[in-house]
C-alpha cells in the first residue's frame, strides 16, 4: 500500500463519519456548522500537503487546491445569486468537497458535483409528486452534496 493509499484511506474514513453527522444534522437543522466545516477543511488541507510532501507529487495537491477553490466559489456565486438558495455552509462544504474529488482527478470532481444536483433535483421531485414539497419548499442540499461525492469517488 502506497502513502498515497494509506492517505486516502485515512481522509475517507474520517470524511465518511464527518459526512454522516453533517447529512443527520442538515437535514434536521438546514444548517451546516463552521464547528464541522471548517475544521475538516483545514485539516483536508494539512492531510494534501503532508502528503505532496511525503510522496513528492505537489501537481495533486495543487489540483485539489484548485478543485476546492473552483467548487467553492462556484457555490459561492449561486449563493450571492439567490438569496433563499445556497446558504453560506453549503460554499463551506464545496471547498472542502471540491478538494477531495478534485484530490481523486478533474473527472470525479465534475461528476461528484453533478450527481448533487442530480439527486437532489430527483428528490425535490419526488417530494412535489407526493405533495410534501411545493417551488418555495427549502431542502437541504448538504447531504446530496455528500452523497454525490461518495457516488462519484466510488464511480471513478
Amino acid at each position: 500500500m502506497s502513502l498515497h493509499d494509506v492517505a486516502v484511506l485515512i481522509a475517507h474514513l474520517a470524511l465518511a463519519g464527518v459526512g454522516v453527522w453533517l447529512i443527520v444534522i442538515d437535514a434536521r437543522t438546514h444548517r451546516l456548522p463552521n464547528r464541522i466545516v471548517l475544521p475538516t477543511l483545514a485539516a483536508l488541507i494539512v492531510l494534501v500537503a503532508a502528503e505532496a510532501a511525503v510522496t513528492g507529487d505537489a501537481g495533486r495537491m495543487l489540483r485539489a487546491l484548485l478543485g476546492g477553490l473552483a467548487l467553492g466559489a462556484f457555490y459561492a456565486i449561486m449563493h450571492l445569486a439567490s438569496r433563499q438558495g445556497m446558504g453560506g455552509g453549503d460554499v463551506k462544504l464545496a471547498a472542502v468537497i471540491g478538494l477531495v474529488l478534485a484530490w481523486h482527478g478533474w473527472q470525479t470532481l465534475v461528476i461528484g458535483a453533478a450527481a448533487a444536483f442530480v439527486l437532489g433535483a430527483l428528490f425535490a421531485i419526488v417530494l412535489m409528486l407526493m405533495r410534501r414539497a411545493n417551488r418555495s419548499t427549502r431542502i437541504a442540499f448538504g447531504p446530496w452534496m455528500i452523497l454525490g461525492a461518495a457516488l462519484a469517488i466510488a464511480a471513478t
